[in-house]
Protein backbone atom coordinates (compact mmCIF):
# COMPACT_ATOMS: atom_id res chain seq x y z
CA UNK A 1 0.00 0.00 0.00
CA UNK A 2 1.47 3.42 -0.71
CA UNK A 3 0.92 5.92 2.27
CA UNK A 4 1.71 8.98 0.34
CA UNK A 5 -1.60 8.38 -1.62
CA UNK A 6 -4.66 10.99 -0.93
CA UNK A 7 -6.95 8.67 0.09
CA UNK A 8 -4.87 7.00 3.04
CA UNK A 9 -4.60 10.48 4.36
CA UNK A 10 -8.28 11.16 4.15
CA UNK A 11 -9.33 7.69 5.41
CA UNK A 12 -6.48 8.52 8.71
CA UNK A 13 -7.95 12.29 9.11
CA UNK A 14 -11.18 10.54 8.69
CA UNK A 15 -10.46 8.46 11.71
CA UNK A 16 -9.42 11.51 13.90
CA UNK A 17 -11.99 13.46 13.02
CA UNK A 18 -14.57 10.53 14.24
CA UNK A 19 -12.74 10.38 17.57
CA UNK A 20 -13.02 13.86 17.92
CA UNK A 21 -16.39 14.22 17.31
CA UNK A 22 -17.53 12.65 20.32
CA UNK A 23 -19.20 15.12 22.45
CA UNK A 24 -17.95 13.81 26.02
CA UNK A 25 -18.93 16.69 27.57
CA UNK A 26 -22.43 16.09 26.57
CA UNK A 27 -22.38 12.62 27.03
CA UNK A 28 -21.10 12.79 30.91
CA UNK A 29 -23.68 15.64 31.39
CA UNK A 30 -27.35 13.49 30.42
CA UNK A 31 -24.77 10.56 32.12
CA UNK A 32 -24.84 12.40 35.51
CA UNK A 33 -28.22 13.84 35.62
CA UNK A 34 -27.76 17.46 34.90
CA UNK A 35 -29.52 17.37 31.24
CA UNK A 36 -28.34 18.72 27.54
CA UNK A 37 -25.13 20.78 28.80
CA UNK A 38 -26.19 22.60 25.60
CA UNK A 39 -29.04 24.20 27.71
CA UNK A 40 -27.23 26.02 30.45
CA UNK A 41 -24.43 28.88 30.31
CA UNK A 42 -22.84 29.01 26.84
CA UNK A 43 -24.77 26.73 25.43
CA UNK A 44 -20.66 24.72 24.68
CA UNK A 45 -20.12 21.56 25.40
CA UNK A 46 -16.81 21.93 26.71
CA UNK A 47 -15.37 21.31 30.22
CA UNK A 48 -15.85 25.47 30.89
CA UNK A 49 -19.38 24.94 30.19
CA UNK A 50 -19.94 21.72 32.54
CA UNK A 51 -18.03 23.14 34.85
CA UNK A 52 -21.28 25.41 35.36
CA UNK A 53 -23.06 22.73 36.56
CA UNK A 54 -21.13 23.08 39.93
CA UNK A 55 -19.82 19.43 39.42
CA UNK A 56 -16.21 20.25 39.45
CA UNK A 57 -14.93 16.44 39.18
CA UNK A 58 -17.55 15.90 36.22
CA UNK A 59 -15.16 19.12 34.46
CA UNK A 60 -12.09 17.49 34.79
CA UNK A 61 -13.50 14.26 33.44
CA UNK A 62 -14.18 15.97 30.57
CA UNK A 63 -11.00 17.77 30.30
CA UNK A 64 -9.58 14.56 30.38
CA UNK A 65 -11.89 12.75 27.52
CA UNK A 66 -11.55 15.40 25.47
CA UNK A 67 -7.45 15.82 25.83
CA UNK A 68 -7.72 12.04 25.08
CA UNK A 69 -9.35 11.38 22.49
CA UNK A 70 -6.84 13.16 20.59
CA UNK A 71 -4.31 11.63 22.09
CA UNK A 72 -5.57 8.19 21.93
CA UNK A 73 -6.60 8.89 17.89
CA UNK A 74 -2.68 9.61 17.13
CA UNK A 75 -1.25 6.44 19.62
CA UNK A 76 -3.64 4.60 17.39
CA UNK A 77 -2.13 5.25 14.06
CA UNK A 78 1.62 4.95 15.55
CA UNK A 79 0.68 1.29 16.54
CA UNK A 80 -1.37 0.94 13.13
CA UNK A 81 1.38 2.25 10.95
CA UNK A 82 4.98 2.61 12.48
CA UNK A 83 6.99 4.93 9.92
CA UNK A 84 10.36 4.15 9.20
CA UNK A 85 11.78 7.76 9.51
CA UNK A 86 11.33 10.62 12.00
CA UNK A 87 9.25 12.62 10.10
CA UNK A 88 6.82 9.97 9.72
CA UNK A 89 5.45 9.81 13.22
CA UNK A 90 4.68 13.46 13.14
CA UNK A 91 3.20 13.88 9.35
CA UNK A 92 0.65 11.47 10.48
CA UNK A 93 0.03 12.77 13.68
CA UNK A 94 -0.38 15.99 12.29
CA UNK A 95 -2.80 14.66 9.80
CA UNK A 96 -4.92 12.68 12.64
CA UNK A 97 -4.38 15.65 15.26
CA UNK A 98 -6.00 17.99 12.86
CA UNK A 99 -8.83 15.85 12.49
CA UNK A 100 -9.82 15.38 15.94
CA UNK A 101 -9.39 18.81 16.93
CA UNK A 102 -11.96 19.79 13.75
CA UNK A 103 -14.16 16.95 15.27
CA UNK A 104 -14.36 18.13 18.37
CA UNK A 105 -15.06 21.94 17.22
CA UNK A 106 -17.66 20.81 14.39
CA UNK A 107 -18.98 17.23 14.93
CA UNK A 108 -21.41 16.45 12.69
CA UNK A 109 -23.03 14.48 15.46
CA UNK A 110 -24.16 17.93 16.54
CA UNK A 111 -25.17 19.78 13.59
CA UNK A 112 -21.72 20.69 13.25
CA UNK A 113 -21.71 22.79 17.15
CA UNK A 114 -19.15 21.79 18.51
CA UNK A 115 -16.49 23.22 21.51
CA UNK A 116 -13.49 25.40 21.29
CA UNK A 117 -10.86 22.85 20.89
CA UNK A 118 -8.67 23.69 24.00
CA UNK A 119 -8.42 20.16 26.07
CA UNK A 120 -8.51 18.32 22.35
CA UNK A 121 -5.79 20.55 20.92
CA UNK A 122 -3.56 19.80 24.32
CA UNK A 123 -3.61 16.34 24.08
CA UNK A 124 -3.18 16.35 20.61
CA UNK A 125 -0.30 18.33 21.19
CA UNK A 126 1.14 16.10 24.02
CA UNK A 127 0.94 13.04 21.98
CA UNK A 128 1.93 14.24 18.46
CA UNK A 129 4.95 17.41 20.01
CA UNK A 130 5.81 16.24 23.76
CA UNK A 131 7.55 19.32 24.11
CA UNK A 132 5.44 21.27 23.15
CA UNK A 133 2.49 20.09 24.53
CA UNK A 134 3.83 20.20 28.02
CA UNK A 135 5.05 23.75 27.78
CA UNK A 136 1.47 24.54 26.41
CA UNK A 137 0.01 23.08 29.31
CA UNK A 138 2.43 24.56 31.90
CA UNK A 139 1.51 27.84 30.31
CA UNK A 140 -2.22 27.64 30.09
CA UNK A 141 -1.86 26.33 34.13
CA UNK A 142 0.03 29.26 34.85
CA UNK A 143 -2.30 32.10 33.21
CA UNK A 144 -4.96 30.37 34.60
CA UNK A 145 -3.61 30.97 37.72
CA UNK A 146 -2.66 34.00 38.17
CA UNK A 147 -5.21 35.66 35.89
CA UNK A 148 -7.93 33.11 36.52
CA UNK A 149 -9.37 33.74 32.71
CA UNK A 150 -10.05 30.49 31.11
CA UNK A 151 -9.71 31.84 27.64
CA UNK A 152 -6.68 33.78 27.81
CA UNK A 153 -4.88 31.05 29.47
CA UNK A 154 -6.31 28.99 26.63
CA UNK A 155 -5.16 31.67 23.63
CA UNK A 156 -1.62 32.36 25.68
CA UNK A 157 -1.16 28.34 25.43
CA UNK A 158 -2.38 28.41 21.48
CA UNK A 159 0.67 31.15 20.85
CA UNK A 160 3.17 29.24 22.50
CA UNK A 161 2.63 25.68 20.89
CA UNK A 162 3.84 26.62 17.73
CA UNK A 163 7.04 28.68 18.80
CA UNK A 164 8.24 25.60 20.62
CA UNK A 165 7.24 23.59 17.50
CA UNK A 166 9.42 25.87 15.46
CA UNK A 167 12.44 25.47 17.52
CA UNK A 168 12.15 22.20 18.25
CA UNK A 169 10.66 20.00 15.59
CA UNK A 170 10.88 22.09 12.38
CA UNK A 171 9.45 25.40 10.98
CA UNK A 172 7.75 22.90 8.68
CA UNK A 173 5.08 21.67 11.40
CA UNK A 174 5.12 24.61 13.51
CA UNK A 175 2.81 25.48 10.14
CA UNK A 176 0.62 22.78 10.94
CA UNK A 177 0.20 24.17 14.57
CA UNK A 178 0.12 27.57 13.58
CA UNK A 179 -3.33 26.40 11.87
CA UNK A 180 -4.64 24.22 14.45
CA UNK A 181 -4.08 27.69 17.02
CA UNK A 182 -5.66 29.92 14.39
CA UNK A 183 -8.83 27.46 14.76
CA UNK A 184 -8.49 27.59 18.25
CA UNK A 185 -8.26 31.45 17.94
CA UNK A 186 -11.13 31.46 15.83
CA UNK A 187 -13.24 29.70 17.62
CA UNK A 188 -12.49 32.13 20.26
CA UNK A 189 -13.50 34.95 18.88
CA UNK A 190 -16.25 36.31 21.11
CA UNK A 191 -13.92 35.69 24.08
CA UNK A 192 -11.23 37.89 22.16
CA UNK A 193 -13.78 40.61 21.77
CA UNK A 194 -14.66 40.62 25.51
CA UNK A 195 -11.03 40.49 26.60
CA UNK A 196 -10.42 43.45 24.63
CA UNK A 197 -13.43 45.38 26.16
CA UNK A 198 -12.04 44.05 29.67
CA UNK A 199 -15.77 42.13 29.79
CA UNK A 200 -14.52 38.94 29.94
CA UNK A 201 -15.44 36.83 33.11
CA UNK A 202 -12.86 34.92 35.42
CA UNK A 203 -13.40 31.29 35.73
CA UNK A 204 -16.40 30.89 37.59
CA UNK A 205 -18.26 27.67 39.75
CA UNK A 206 -22.01 29.43 39.28
CA UNK A 207 -23.90 27.41 37.03
CA UNK A 208 -25.19 30.67 35.01
CA UNK A 209 -22.29 32.30 33.20
CA UNK A 210 -20.73 33.92 30.21
CA UNK A 211 -18.40 31.58 28.44
CA UNK A 212 -15.05 32.40 29.78
CA UNK A 213 -13.23 29.44 27.40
Amino acid sequence: MDFSMPLFHSGIFLFGYLMGSIPFGLVLSKIFGYGDIRKIGSGNIGATNVLRTGNKALAFLTVLLDAGKGALAIYIVYIAFPGPHYFWGPLLSSIVGIGAIIGHCYPVWLKFKGGKGVATTLGTLLAAFPIAGVVACLTWLAVAVIFKISSLAALTAMVSAPIVVFFVYGYKLAIVVVLISALVFWKHRANIRRLLKGEEPKISFKKKAVDAG
